[in-house]
């Protein structure tokens, strides 16, 4: 029987592994990065769920907008937007009643849209009370409606 000897690998010289304080440098730099860009990205978020309020408040006027065309009014207040999924069957019923939206959306952050009939800045209004959930505010938290 022959026996083989398996040779030892000597550490190339130049390899060594990263200081506390180089890790450290790195770790600090991308700290610093984060901090500037984290607010950035977080103020977009807030910017598209304004924006999708918004398309949402127009698309909801469009189908108010063809309810009237086919009946001649709006849905009252009592009827509110269920009226352009359901018939309504209380108040005014419309003779020309026909499905307007699949379902109703509610707003980004989760709440159903408010209606108005009659509205204090048009003769409808369709809302939503913003970030907050409340009336009043500002920026993020303002209501976006129809009128805007």
């Amino acid at each position: 029987m022959t026996s083989y000897r398996i040779p030892r690998r000597k550490p190339a010289r130049g390899l060594r592994g990263f200081t506390l304080i180089e890790l450290m440098v790195v770790l600090v730099i991308i700290g610093v990065l984060a901090a500037l860009i984290v607010p950035n990205v977080l103020d977009r978020a807030d910017d598209a769920r304004v924006t999708a309020a918004r398309t949402d408040v127009n698309n909801l006027m469009q189908a108010l907008k063809l309810y009237k065309l086919d009946n001649q009014r709006y849905p009252s207040g009592e009827q509110g937007l269920q009226a352009l999924v359901t018939k309504p069957t209380t108040g005014a019923v419309p003779p020309n009643w026909k499905p307007y939206l699949d379902k109703l959306p509610n707003d980004p952050w989760g709440r159903p849209y408010q209606y108005a009939n009659p509205g204090l800045k048009g003769e409808i209004d369709i809302y939503s009370f913003g970030a907050d959930g409340v009336i009043g505010g500002e920026g993020k938290n303002a209501e976006i409606g129809s009128w805007q």
